[in-house]
């Protein structure tokens, strides 16, 4: 399983969503992904999971104490 994360600035990561496979997860960041600003933030669509966040990451491994089954599951 892999996990996404959003970020808003100056809080920690937020679990978001997790996907079963890797092209998944890039393919839905790729969709859910507007525009990335000069300094590094993003602009994300307003149905996706990140739509308040200003960054995202993807990791193999929980980074966060959060329970995965609260979140969507390939989105």
């Amino acid at each position: 399983m892999l996990y996404l994360y959003g970020a808003k600035f100056g809080t920690p990561r937020k679990l978001v969503a997790t996907f079963g496979s890797e092209q998944q997860l890039l393919d839905y960041v790729a969709w859910a992904t507007l525009g990335i600003e000069p300094g590094g933030t993003a602009k994300f669509e307003q149905r996706s999971a990140l739509a308040t966040y200003h960054r995202c990451e993807k990791s193999s491994v929980m980074l966060t104490d959060e329970d995965p089954t609260t979140v969507a599951h390939n989105p």
